[in-house]
């Protein structure tokens, strides 16, 4: 595949665990489910950003940049990690927050994601829902070359060409603990977003001649138009890789029926997805994407869309974090627990 020709930075823990879900499996009654561990990146708690980014902030670094620049909704995971990786190397970051979700519960835009940009040292800026944050960031990003700064832009959810190798690399990392492990998966289900994950591994999985299938479950955007923004992405980042002929619309496959009432908000689904978890694996998903991913997987399984003897992998993309900023959505309580009277 040619990846040690791109610039990469370490930044993540890597490989990030393969392992079983044997109890949410029975509790499901079949099929044999997998989990890989990107949450476990090690990164500001860990993400799918994270592998992105140790090839973007590498490109970032070889252009000379002294600031990154990116964007994301309020709890966005991307600016979290985009903060952190640019203070471990030194660098300012700048991060741009759409206000998609527009909920009136306050720890939203102060507790979760938000608190750890801020204690990663980011400067942030909020702007009104609807805007093309992407194209803001690129006026921010003139705005400080004009200051006489070096800006390195990062689109949202690390997801172009040079992001997406972060994915490519991850196919093969996942091939090698499944051939050490002796398993084959049928496969793979995942969050789907800003289709720069999605992208790098129906990449990788093509230039591996995997027959392992690939489903990305939407958590924003209509099937058409999110299998589109894979697709697109994915032929960018195998053109990238000097492939520009290897992906077909064939290739990408996305549902976006767990959606919901729109991106960011918590369904009964999600919720019931992220308990389950929780639950039976000690596990912790969040409401915006591993938690609507696994809304899709339980519901499809429950449905019946996978059989009984296949091995199928959820891929983990982090974002717990966020959870501490949508506590409101768990009816818990906020009762205070006295300590027992000591005699």
């Amino acid at each position: 595949m040619q990846l040690a020709r791109f610039p990469r930075v370490r930044l993540g823990h890597l490989p990030t665990p393969l392992e079983p879900m044997p109890r949410l499996s029975k509790a499901l009654g079949g099929p044999e489910l997998w989990i890989k561990r990107d949450d476990c990146t090690g990164l500001a708690t860990g993400g799918n950003k994270t592998r992105k980014l140790e090839f973007l902030m590498a490109e970032a670094q070889a252009q000379g940049a002294d600031i990154v620049i990116t964007q994301g909704a309020t709890q966005s995971n991307h600016a979290r990690q985009t903060a952190a990786a640019a203070a471990r190397l030194g660098m300012d970051c700048h991060v741009l927050l759409e206000d998609r979700v527009q909920t009136e519960d306050r720890e939203y835009y102060y507790n979760g994601n938000v608190l750890l940009d801020r204690l990663h040292g980011a400067t942030v800026q909020a702007y009104p829902a609807g805007l093309d944050m992407n194209a803001q960031a690129v006026v921010v990003g003139e705005q400080f070359r004009k200051q006489g700064r070096k800006p390195y832009v990062i689109p949202g959810g690390g997801s172009n060409a040079t992001g997406a190798l972060g994915y490519v690399l991850c196919v093969q990392e996942m091939a090698q603990q499944a051939l050490d492990k002796h398993l084959a998966f049928d496969q793979m289900v995942m969050a789907t977003g800003s289709a720069g994950t999605q992208a790098g591994l129906a990449v990788g999985l093509k230039l591996s001649n995997s027959d392992m299938g690939l489903l990305g479950i939407s958590v924003r955007m209509p099937k058409a138009q999110q299998e589109a923004n894979v697709l697109r992405l994915a032929q960018a980042t195998a053109a990238k890789l000097g492939q520009p002929d290897l992906m077909q619309a064939e290739d990408i496959v996305a549902n976006s029926d767990y959606v919901g009432s729109g991106y960011g908000k918590p369904t009964p689904d999600g919720l019931e997805a992220i308990e389950l978890f929780a639950r039976h694996e000690g596990i912790l998903l969040d409401p915006v994407y591993s938690g609507k991913g696994a809304a899709g997987l339980i519901d499809l399984i429950r449905k019946g869309h996978f059989s009984r003897d296949q091995r199928i992998v959820f891929l983990h993309t982090g974002g717990a974090i966020a959870l501490f900023g949508y506590s409101s959505a768990f009816a818990y309580g906020r009762d205070v627990i006295a300590p027992a009277t000591v005699a």
